[in-house]
Formats: structure tokens, C-alpha cells, sequence
């Protein structure tokens, strides 16, 4: 690994575990962790700083839990000399309900390999003791746990020895992940492939390491559940499933992008056998915007059922709502009124993408009239377009995230979604869940950091895609 200097050694093998204060056993010999004139003391020392600022920085790169808890046990296993690891992270309760339980992310281990730790009792089980603060032979609670050698440690459960000696594990070493003053939230576990146990020093390196990594790793922790429930509020905020009616199958997908502006979109039933097909987006992100798009698709929704068949009349609403309520904040929308059994469709936009038509083999896009976004005009207005479709075409309306995965300039972009839809086979254009997959492969999401160009899309937007064929 690179900055890790060679004076690290692997793990060294000792008849006797290492007693709870650290002294060396009866009988064996201290280790002299930089023997040798002062020089090359010194240097040792020097050794271990850099190795320790290498590791450091190298966890400091990482930018999810998952990267973290990774690196976390590749440093571990590099100071000390292990191949193999695990680490538990403690659940946190959730909606009111207590946690209980650790899920357990492993390092040369597979799924079925930590399935199979997991059947070893807690009160054996060297994560869970560290978890469960178990008060040790001191009367204190451990603060690390080795065992030199498995098949002989006659306090351990039984299972706890069939399941090492199955996967080829002859001796362990763990230690609490603590942040700040609070109790352990994880524990790490490495794993020999024979007996021994680690040196002094390296139990010290890692020690050190381990103080900066935990406090790592509960960052992303706490980032990774705000993430999590972020998405689950912004679900909570869609249609829960897509209306079926006579004469249109629907078909929606919404990918949440890192940074990316917030977006809603609607399919809803309307009186008289209509239905309101509806996308917006905002350039703003985080839980303000996304609060902001839940109270939009609120009111885009109630102005639908009162006047739904006059698109413009909908969005004008809409733009006096979010001029008064939402100041400053600015988003487009899309709002189209059809009538499934007559095979119409009026559509009305305020500066969002044009919906694009696949119709016998051909796509182009729906000349909506070009108008600002909601609320940045004094007063906002703008035509609606009306269009009889034949059986078996499909609309498709979309969010700008869409535009900015096939890339380049505005009207490349344009070019590369109609080229994509195009590409698709007949059965894939028939079928509305499928054309949608099909052009989330054909447009795969831009790499981190890649630039767009002069004239490029937005950087910001989750992705939409709703399409509706009419039969």
C-alpha cells in the first residue's frame, strides 16, 4: 500500500496473548520496539509518523461509509499483518423503535463467511463483547480482545472455535470504534491465518489509527442516515404507484443524483376520464428545496383537479402560489391534460425540457412554446399545445438530469436522447417500462468531477423520466 514505510512488521507469533496492561507474559521476553543506538530509534519513530499520516490521509479521501470501513481494515490488516477482518457497526433505532443488532462489513470475507460469524453467541463473540462493553478479567469493560490461538482458547463457545476453524482463522485481534466519550458504535476484528498475535507496537499504531478512523467513520455514518432519510422523505413525496386507465400504459423511473436540484413529478387520475401528467424540477437541493418541491406538486396537484384541462390556467396558478409563497425560488414544470379514450394530450410548459414524441419509428421533440421558469417574471404566461396521437405512440417528459447524462452541449444533448430513443428495438419502444430502462443504459450517469462544456446543461437535477403510450 503505498505510504506505508517496510519497518511496519507483520504480526509477530508469541506462545502467550498479551495480558490486559500490556506487560509481557512470564517467561517470554519483552519485544524492543526500536532496538539499536538512539539514530535508529529515531528513525523507527519517524517510521511510524509517516505511516501513521499515510493512513491517515488515505481514510480522509473517503467520501462513504463503505469507503471508509474499507480502508479502515486494509490499514488494520497492513499494521497488523493480517489478511482478513471485519467490522460490526452498531443499528441505530429508527421511527421510535430501539436498535438492536450490528451489521457487519467484512475485508477478504464473503457474504456467507460473515453469515456464518454471525451464528457465534455474543458472549463469545469478540465484536459483540467489545459492543456489549463485557467487563473483562479486570472488572473493567475490555478495551481490546485477542486471541493468539482459536482452536486452544478453552473460554471460548465451542461454535465460536468450529466457526474459525472452518474458515481457516487461527487468531484474532479486535478493538472498540469509539467517538468523543461515547460508547463503542463498532468494533473491528483482523483475522490470522495462524497462530500469534500482534506486537506491542503495532497494537499501538493501530491504536492511534483507530482514534482518527472512528471518528471518520461516525461522520459518514451520521451523513449515510441523513441520506437515507432525505430519500425516504423525497419518496414519501411521489406517487406511491401509477394510476391504470383504459387507453394509456404508464411507465415512471426518478434517480436521485449526488448534488443534484430536486425535481417532482405526477401522474394523476383526473374527473371526466382525464389525466394530468406533470414533471418539475428546481436548480436548489437539500431538505429546503426538497420541502419546496413537495409543497409545488401539492398545489400543482389541487390546481389540476379544479381546472386540469387548461394546462396554462394550472401553471399561472401555480406561479402566483410559488410568487407568494415561495420568493426567490425558482422551477420549471411541465403540466399536460389528456383524455386517454379520445387519444388527446394539451400540454403547457414553463422553461422546461420539450416532451419528445415516438411515433412509427420516429422521434422528435413537441414544439412547446420557450418561456421562463415559475417565478422569476413579474407575471409568467405562455400558449399550450394540443396533439392527437395515434395509437401507439409515446410521450415521454423528462427532468434536465436526463439532458446532462447524454452530455455535451444543450443541443448535443438534445440529439443524444433522440438518438438513444431511436436506438431502441420495437418490442422495447412498445413497452413503457422497458423504453425507460433502455434509455437510463443508453445515457449512463457522467462521471464525478467531468466537465460539461461551454453551454452544457445545469450541473444540478435528479433524473425523471415518464413515459405514456397511448393505445
Amino acid at each position: 500500500m503505498a505510504g506505508i514505510h517496510p519497518a511496519l512488521a507483520p504480526v509477530s507469533h508469541t506462545p502467550e496473548p498479551p495480558p490486559p496492561d500490556g506487560r509481557p507474559a512470564a517467561g517470554v521476553a519483552a519485544p524492543v520496539p526500536h532496538p539499536g543506538p538512539p539514530e535508529d530509534r529515531l528513525a523507527g519513530w519517524i517510521s511510524d509518523l509517516t505511516a501513521l499520516q499515510a493512513l491517515t490521509e488515505r481514510i480522509g479521501r473517503t467520501g462513504t461509509l463503505r469507503e471508509a470501513v474499507d480502508e479502515t481494515l486494509r490499514a488494520g490488516a497492513r499494521l497488523l499483518g493480517a489478511r482478513r477482518g471485519l467490522l460490526a457497526l452498531r443499528d441505530q433505532p429508527e421511527d421510535g423503535r430501539p436498535g438492536g443488532g450490528e451489521r457487519l462489513l467484512g475485508l477478504g470475507l464473503d457474504r456467507a463467511e460473515l453469515g456464518q460469524w454471525e451464528t457465534v453467541p455474543r458472549a463469545s463473540a469478540c465484536h459483540a463483547r467489545l459492543l456489549d462493553e463485557a467487563v473483562g478479567a479486570t472488572g473493567e469493560p475490555d478495551r481490546e480482545i485477542g486471541h493468539h490461538d482459536i482452536a486452544r482458547a478453552e473460554t471460548l463457545h465451542p461454535r465460536h472455535r468450529a466457526v474459525a476453524a472452518r474458515l481457516g482463522c487461527s487468531a484474532s485481534y479486535a478493538l472498540p470504534l469509539t467517538a468523543e466519550a461515547a460508547a463503542p458504535f463498532g468494533a473491528a476484528l483482523w483475522l490470522f491465518d495462524r497462530p500469534g498475535q500482534p506486537e506491542p507496537r503495532q497494537r499501538r499504531l493501530l491504536g492511534r489509527y483507530l482514534r482518527h478512523a472512528a471518528r471518520h467513520i461516525a461522520g459518514r455514518q451520521e451523513l449515510a442516515r441523513a441520506n437515507e432519510a432525505l430519500a425516504t422523505v423525497r419518496d414519501g413525496l411521489l406517487p406511491g404507484r401509477l394510476p391504470r386507465m383504459a387507453g394509456v400504459t404508464l411507465a415512471a423511473r426518478q434517480l436521485a443524483t449526488p448534488g443534484g436540484g430536486q425535481v417532482c413529478w405526477d401522474a394523476l387520475p383526473l374527473p371526466d376520464g382525464g389525466l394530468g401528467l406533470a414533471v418539475g424540477a428546481s436548480s436548489d437541493a437539500g431538505p429546503a428545496a426538497l420541502a419546496a418541491m413537495g409543497r409545488l406538486r401539492a398545489g400543482l396537484r389541487a390546481y389540476a383537479v379544479m381546472e386540469g384541462e387548461d394546462p396554462v390556467a394550472v401553471l399561472s396558478d401555480l406561479e402566483l402560489l410559488l410568487r407568494l409563497t415561495e420568493p426567490g425560488r425558482p422551477a420549471t414544470a411541465l403540466f399536460g391534460y389528456a383524455e386517454p379514450a379520445a387519444r388527446r394530450l394539451v400540454l403547457a410548459s414553463a422553461g422546461h425540457p420539450p416532451p419528445l414524441l415516438l411515433a412509427g419509428g420516429r422521434a422528435s421533440y413537441v414544439d412547446t412554446t420557450l418561456s421562463a421558469p415559475l417565478n422569476m417574471l413579474a407575471c409568467w404566461e405562455a400558449p399550450s399545445v394540443e396533439l392527437e396521437l395515434g395509437h401507439g405512440e409515446t410521450v415521454l417528459l423528462y427532468s434536465e438530469g436526463l439532458l446532462r447524462r447524454a452530455g455535451g452541449p444543450l443541443d448535443a444533448a438534445f440529439a443524444g436522447l433522440r438518438a438513444a430513443a431511436l436506438a431502441a428495438p420495437a418490442a422495447v419502444s412498445a413497452d413503457p417500462e422497458a423504453l425507460v430502462d433502455h434509455l437510463l443504459t443508453a445515457l449512463p450517469a457522467p462521471r464525478a468531477g467531468g466537465a460539461a462544456g461551454p453551454g452544457a446543461c445545469g450541473e444540478h437535477g435528479d433524473v425523471v423520466l415518464l413515459a405514456a403510450r397511448f393505445h
